[in-house]
């Protein structure tokens, strides 16, 4: 029996705290953000803003976990989760929404499915 079957990789960017960035990021994989950004984050897979980062821009991608600060709108494809220590400040479209206690959410949401979209 022949299989032929299509091995994806993904490539994890990892950003550390003592980061600084002015201008924007673009991945075809998963990033793990843990600096400053000032500028927008556009990513085929998963971001993950952590715990002590700030971002000041847009972000655009699959699924998106945040525990840190962000100014700016997000468009996720998939599922949003925001961690306790997470505060976002602009709107969100999204197909899926986890919020944990203490998370803060500032803007306008839109909720998206498959159907949705055009």
């Amino acid at each position: 029996m022949s299989k032929t079957e299509e091995s994806v990789q993904h490539s994890i960017n990892l950003v550390c705290s003592s980061t600084i960035i002015e201008g924007n990021i673009q991945t075809d994989g998963d990033i793990r953000f843990d600096g400053k950004l000032h500028g927008n984050i556009n990513a085929q897979q998963r971001v993950v803003i952590g715990e002590q980062s700030e971002v000041e821009g847009d972000i655009v991608c699959k699924d998106c976990d945040v525990s840190g600060t962000i100014t700016g709108n997000l468009t996720i494809k998939g599922i949003l989760s925001l961690k306790s220590t997470a505060k976002v400040i602009g709107n969100i479209e999204i197909e899926k929404l986890s919020i944990e206690p203490g998370a803060i959410l500032s803007g306008n949401c839109t909720m998206k499915t498959h159907s949705n979209e055009e």
